[in-house]
């Protein structure tokens, strides 16, 4: 995510979906590494068809949140507000239901990857932090 948080919210979108994007692509790529070490498949076709639709699914899935929360700070005109992200999220989120053909994954996946996004802005906003010494 280098550079991601660099940019101003609401402004260049194109740069964001680019960088979710491609970190879409590589979370996609390390996810099909596993899966394929860990089920087998029958031969290297079906290896190949596996990572590269893992990785196109999640890459789409960075974008169309990066793009989301970018379009939806200019169009509420709040850039700082959580509430973008949490669209983003949940856009995300519909995309995979759509991809999976399932209503139940579409509208789960958008409340949590809604939540999950909304909860990392405001963390960053506020210097939440998972890692590190604490703050005494």
């Amino acid at each position: 995510m280098s550079g991601y948080w660099e940019i101003p919210e609401g402004t260049d979108c194109a740069r964001r979906a680019w960088i979710t994007g491609r970190l879409g692509a590589a979370l996609g790529l390390i996810g099909s590494a596993y899966h394929i070490i860990l089920f087998q498949p029958e031969s290297a076709f079906k290896a190949v068809q596996t990572a590269a639709t893992s990785t196109v699914t999640m890459a789409t899935l960075g974008a169309v949140f990066g793009l989301t929360t970018c379009l939806s700070a200019q169009v509420r005109e709040d850039p700082e507000d959580a509430l973008n992200y949490f669209i983003g999220g949940c856009a995300s989120g519909i995309v995979l239901g759509a991809r999976t053909h399932s209503y139940a994954t579409g509208s789960s996946a958008c409340v949590a990857l809604g939540l999950l996004a909304a909860f990392t802005k405001i963390g960053k906003r506020e210097g939440w932090r998972v890692t590190g010494p604490p703050r005494l």
